[in-house]
């Protein structure tokens, strides 16, 4: 039975460009700063240690502290690999030149508007922007056309976001590609006078299910994940997709990179190309964080509106700026 799963082991590394063997056990591992779901990234690491004997040590933290802590650390980072929820860290750490570039048998297996133009990272998973409302407050014909509608004055006070997170700070770094720092600015600051802020996503879904607000700006996954469990954070919830490549259709991309310092860089190498492949995309169909699969070919969970369908706007996550999203965001005073 042992040398059975040891030829599994060996047939998987070669299949992801590692050297089969004993030499391969001795391998101390990769050190994987987490931005991700915790939950989705032990499954990831769990299957690829499983495939090829490679331990993998998650770090767990959030998109921006784990970007610029990449940043300051610089060619002295520990970390193979970085894994995000959204674009914008990715970004960051692309534009410091610290990602080496992703091997091309790992990029050819994700279809490419769903990494950046550069191909020095690429997406693991996506999210889509919905406007989470109250059925019982809200009617179809009443939400908002466009994400810019809720810039009007009769929005005032009846919408919510997080602002101080990272999800929708990659909504607004979207914005600002597709619209122009001057629009996005125009729409920071009125969002200001008509929004309520919350702290997370999750927040933001419960106020609008318990009526304390009609609607709110948050990622697709929020709702499916409690619909999963009790519902009870989201029994009066409709989801509005708005589609038609509005800045509000904004699909944001999970990444996933390769640090140019990484002690381990065909390990590295192998753990983005294992979770880009079969093994890592079946566990976003199968699994419980509701992201969408972006592997060419690979399905996602049945319940979520399918990609296609979103209408989602071209942005090239390489372009995503978060350092002058938080200039922005500062100036009208969400942050």
């Amino acid at each position: 039975m042992k040398l059975a799963l040891s030829t599994l082991a060996g047939a998987a590394a070669l299949a992801l460009g590692l050297t089969a063997g004993p030499a391969n056990a001795e391998n101390a591992g990769i050190i994987v700063y987490n931005a991700q779901h915790e939950s989705l990234a032990k499954e990831w690491a769990k299957g690829f240690t499983k495939e090829t004997g490679i331990k993998v040590t998650l770090r767990n933290g959030g998109d921006s502290d784990f970007s610029n802590q990449i940043v300051a650390e610089g060619a002295a980072s520990p970390a193979d690999v970085f894994l995000t929820e959204n674009s914008p860290a990715m970004a960051l750490v692309e534009a410091a030149g610290l990602f080496a570039p992703v091997d091309a048998d790992t990029l050819a297996q994700v279809p490419q508007e769903y990494q950046p133009s550069s191909g020095k990272w690429v997406g693991v998973a996506a999210r889509s922007t919905v406007f989470a409302y109250n059925k019982n407050k809200l009617k179809e014909d009443q939400l908002p056309k466009s994400l810019l509608d809720l810039a009007d004055p009769s929005w005032k006070g009846r919408w919510a976001a997080s602002p101080s997170g990272a999800d929708f700070q990659a909504i607004v770094s979207a914005l600002l590609e597709l619209k122009g720092e001057a629009a996005t600015a125009d729409w920071l600051k009125a969002m200001k006078a008509n929004s309520t802020a919350y702290k997370g996503n999750s927040t933001v879904m419960k106020a609008v299910n318990a009526g304390e607000i009609d609607g709110g700006v948050i990622f697709h996954y929020y709702y499916f994940g409690d619909q999963a469990k009790t519902g009870e954070n989201s029994r009066n919830i409709g989801q509005h997709y708005f589609k038609n490549q509005d800045p509000g259709a904004f699909v944001s991309i999970s990444g996933g990179g390769v640090l140019a310092s990484s002690k381990h860089p065909k390990e590295a190498q192998a753990f983005l190309k294992w979770v880009t492949g079969k093994g890592g995309q079946e566990i976003l169909k199968t699994g419980t964080s509701y992201e969408y699969a972006v592997g060419k070919g690979a399905e996602s969970n049945p319940k979520l509106v399918p990609l296609a369908d979103l209408q989602a706007p071209k942005v090239d996550p390489a372009t995503l700026n978060s350092k002058k999203v938080i200039d922005l965001m500062t100036q009208a005073g969400l942050l």
